[in-house]
């Protein structure tokens, strides 16, 4: 059905067609898929000891206000995650700022953490309990006077209605924020929030996101924080602000994070980085250009524990689970594994 709708969502503006695509969640217009290896043993796991059908999530980004997470369970997803939501509401840069490189199977985006605030959010989920495992990424407001503090809002606000949090250290569309990548800033912000979850005697799991654009210095430092602070997974990566000169569309040089296809490679060569150096301590969910069994089976091959995708939705559809789950069948019993993470890190 997607493939005979999609020239026509195509040509609509994207913010407009992922507005539509949000609405046709919410009530229920996007039937649900038919799971065909719902319970299939090979891609079964577990994600901050809770157990998961299948390692494939939701990025965030996609359901920025909570609404529909309910319904991409019912899509197949093993988890997802919502955001970036940050402690008021705000409205994000000003349109467009959602730009779709159909050539290149890709977006770029400038949204600029628009949500509508963490009270309102905290509510929604609080009123529509989460079917599946739910994950929380939380940032700043725009104009804060300080950033810590609103990092801390988020994360006393949510951390009882979360299955883990997500701290958001990487978006290009927040003006200086990956100055957090820096050593000493990151480990004053997690330290800040290891100390207040130790005040709140909270077990919620805490993930960090990371730029795909960071050099093998940063990755080293960056490691070494995210070990000395309890953190238990690094979500790589977010959106590129590089990667531009290789592609076909007249709007590859807009400004924004660059998502899909063009860093599929960029971001698996940065998971094997920090899966050689992390050697299993920090789970890896691996995000970048994930839109096929094979895009798949390469995170993993690079060291991603699970994956993560958003773009891949936009180019394949609603049924992209299922798509992803019946290619990596092939491959995996090709390679006549019992289950998926055998397969982890075996590059």
């Amino acid at each position: 059905m997607f493939s005979n709708l999609r020239s026509l969502i195509f040509k609509l503006d994207p913010e407009i067609a992922h507005n539509l695509a949000i609405k046709s969640l919410k009530f229920n217009f996007i039937p649900n898929v038919l799971e065909e290896d719902k319970n299939n043993p090979l891609f079964k796991t577990k994600l901050f000891n809770k157990d998961l059908d299948n390692p494939i999530g939701m990025a965030a980004g996609f359901d920025k206000n909570a609404e529909v997470y309910n319904s991409l369970f019912k899509l197949g997803f093993g988890f997802v995650e919502v955001g970036t939501i940050t402690p008021l509401k705000q409205y994000g840069n000003p349109k467009p700022r959602v730009f779709r490189l159909v050539e290149d199977e890709a977006l770029i985006n400038r949204l600029g953490f628009n949500n509508l605030g963490a009270k309102n959010i905290f509510d929604r989920i609080k009123s529509n309990r989460q079917i599946g495992l739910l994950g929380i990424n939380i940032g700043p407001n725009k104009d804060t006077e300080n950033r810590l503090e609103d990092y801390l809002v988020c994360f006393k606000t949510f951390h009882e209605v979360a299955d883990y949090i997500t701290i958001n250290i990487s978006s290009p569309n927040t003006e200086d924020l990956r100055n957090f990548h820096e050593q000493t800033k990151l480990t004053k912000l997690l330290e800040t929030i290891d100390k207040e979850k130790q005040n709140l005697s909270s077990k919620i799991p805490i993930a960090v996101k990371v730029s795909p654009d960071i050099d093998d210095k940063e990755v080293k430092k960056i490691t070494e924080v995210l070990l000395s602070n309890n953190i238990e997974a690094v979500i790589i990566s977010n959106s590129s602000d590089s990667s531009r000169d290789s592609l076909n569309n007249i709007q590859k040089y807009q400004k924004g994070g660059l998502s899909g296809k063009p860093i599929q490679e960029k971001s698996t060569k940065l998971i094997s980085k920090f899966y050689k150096i992390l050697d299993g301590r920090i789970k890896i969910i691996g995000v970048g250009g994930v839109d096929s069994g094979k895009s798949a089976y390469e995170k993993f091959l690079a060291g991603a524990n699970y994956i993560q995708l958003y773009t891949g939705m936009v180019f394949r559809g609603p049924n992209i689970v299922n798509m992803i789950k019946k290619e990596l069948k092939e491959l995996l019993i090709k390679d006549g594994v019992r289950n998926f993470a055998e397969i982890i890190g075996k590059k």
